[in-house]
């Protein structure tokens, strides 16, 4: 049997800005994108920083009963296909949490490729395209720019549910560190 390590940049265990309800937020390391503006660029370089496997992160949870989805972005979670497919199985099956996924790809490229393609299965909602500065989101949706789309993969959820007013949440993980997340109005960037 294959252990599916992913190389995750931090977890924020409960997060009402980054999606529907309350949610864990994982953040995968590393992306070769180069987005222009890009909100986490602390996350691009793919040295590892937390190698671990998908079954640590969600056994986390336990002390988070409310939280009723998980959130992943990054840096870019789609470079770790295997991973991101076994952590999205588990949170689904094993914890019956609803899954939004951040991707610079695109649906078309995702699919595409056979082995990117298998975490589709386990997704309710897509948010795609890379993130373009010059189009960046002036309206309440949970999205960085306005080329990006989401892709409702099941019928949970609907666009009403992603419109989020400009909302930041700053919080401090187990080891002290100190994240700043949301889609702020503002503009607040790393404290």
């Amino acid at each position: 049997m294959k252990l599916n390590l992913i190389n995750i940049h931090s977890v924020i265990p409960c997060s009402k800005v980054n999606g529907p309800g309350e949610r864990v937020v994982v953040f995968f390391k590393g992306c070769n994108r180069s987005c222009k503006g890009c909100f986490n660029p602390e996350t691009h370089a793919e040295s590892p920083k937390t190698l671990t496997l998908p079954r640590v992160v969600l056994g986390e949870l336990s002390d988070h009963s409310v939280v009723t989805g998980i959130t992943i972005s990054g840096g870019e979670p789609f470079l770790q296909p295997s991973g991101l497919a076994e952590l999205l199985r588990l949170a689904k099956v094993d914890y019956n949490l609803t899954s939004v996924v951040y991707s610079g790809f695109t649906l078309e490229e995702i699919k595409a490729d056979t082995e990117k393609a298998v975490a589709l299965e386990f997704i309710d909602v897509l948010i795609d395209a890379p993130f373009e500065e010059d189009k960046k989101e002036k309206k309440l949706l949970a999205r960085g720019s306005t080329n990006q789309s989401f892709h409702f993969l099941t019928d949970i959820y609907s666009i009403k549910d992603f419109e989020i007013p400009g909302k930041t949440e700053i919080t401090i993980d187990k080891n002290g560190q100190v994240i700043a997340t949301g889609f702020d109005s503002a503009g607040l960037k790393d404290i």
